[in-house]
């Protein structure tokens, strides 16, 4: 008996899998696979515009894994902001799949991109830019809960998103959105553990309080900001300045209350780090402070200490 090739099997899968949606959208390809979903590209027939659309996979049809996609849509729609991918349309398929269209987004993920990327500085200016998405989605009640390289994408233009909600948690208690304030408690309906008893999340990058089982708050995402952050700067080891270990530390203390209490106080640290200001996270000594001093002032200091030899050379010269 001959067996099947993958080939052959993939493109069966493919078959199987393609999804039947209203006469407006035409799919295309399969640019993408999760853990819940198939992501397809399509073209909106009534727009004039590429999309691509999110559908439960073929052999997921349980009403847990609906739901949360249906949660998912839901979360995205809320949440309008550029670094976040906006839905288009939602549905549910004849077989009870559910599917939603968003934004198509070109680029790479941090993952596949970092390692080309030679600054320092431009790294951390990403998870600068991180950290505005991931404070803004805590201000209107969004935990993300799955934070890591590869549910980060950098477009074409700069453009820096945060993808995959597909876990996220909706906060409970009143919020303000101005402040970001919120009881440290979330809804009981969005267990971070599942039915079967599995955790979500990925290993290295969830908090150890994800891990244990337990509540998820905003200082779970500023541990993935951090492990994130730990990525990065580990592209280069040479030497990592002390004030960027203490960040990274402080955001990936295995003591929540140890932690930056919100992305924007990990996001202002990292400015102070770049704007050569004193981080909080680090006690820097006296040779560190002269340093970093140094260093910002350099060009001042310079032109003081070039004036002052010369009005010595000045000096010496007249007496002579």
């Amino acid at each position: 008996m001959s067996s099947v090739s993958d080939a052959a099997v993939a493109r069966l899968r493919a078959i199987i899998d393609r999804p039947t949606l209203p006469e407006r959208y035409e799919v295309f390809d399969v640019i993408g696979r999760g853990g819940m979903g198939v992501v397809w590209k399509a073209a909106d027939r009534l727009l004039g515009r590429d999309v691509a659309v999110k559908v439960i996979a073929s052999q997921l049809t349980d009403t847990e894994i609906n739901a949360r996609l249906a949660r998912e849509a839901r979360i995205l729609a809320r949440l309008e902001h550029p670094g976040i991918v906006p839905v288009y349309d939602v549905g549910t398929l004849d077989d009870g799949r559910g599917w939603y269209v968003m934004r198509l987004v070109a680029g790479k993920d941090l993952q596949t991109a970092a390692p080309a990327i030679t600054s320092r500085g431009e790294l951390l200016r990403i998870v600068e830019q991180l950290c505005g998405i991931v404070a803004y989605a805590h201000a209107h009640g969004i935990v993300h809960r799955d934070l890591k390289p590869g549910n980060v994408m950098l477009g074409p233009f700069g453009e820096v998103l945060v993808l995959d909600w597909g876990i996220a948690r909706e906060l409970a208690g009143p919020r303000h959105a101005a402040t970001g304030d919120a009881k440290r408690s979330t809804s009981a309906a969005d267990d971070v553990v599942t039915g079967s008893g599995a955790v979500l999340g990925t290993p290295g990058y969830m908090s150890p309080e994800q891990a244990r089982g337990q509540e998820a708050d905003e200082r779970a995402d500023v541990f993935g900001l951090g492990a994130i952050l730990r990525d990065l700067l580990r592209l280069h080891p040479d030497r990592i300045p002390r004030p960027l270990a203490a960040i990274e530390r402080r955001a990936t203390a295995l003591d929540a209350g140890k932690r930056y209490g919100t992305p924007l106080e990990l996001r202002d640290d990292i400015r102070r780090f770049l704007d050569g200001a004193r981080v909080h996270a680090h006690q820097e000594n006296a040779l560190e402070a002269v340093a970093r001093i140094t260093r910002v002032y350099r060009a001042p200091i310079l032109l003081i200490a070039a004036y002052v030899i010369m009005r010595m050379a000045f000096v010496w010269w007249r007496r002579a």
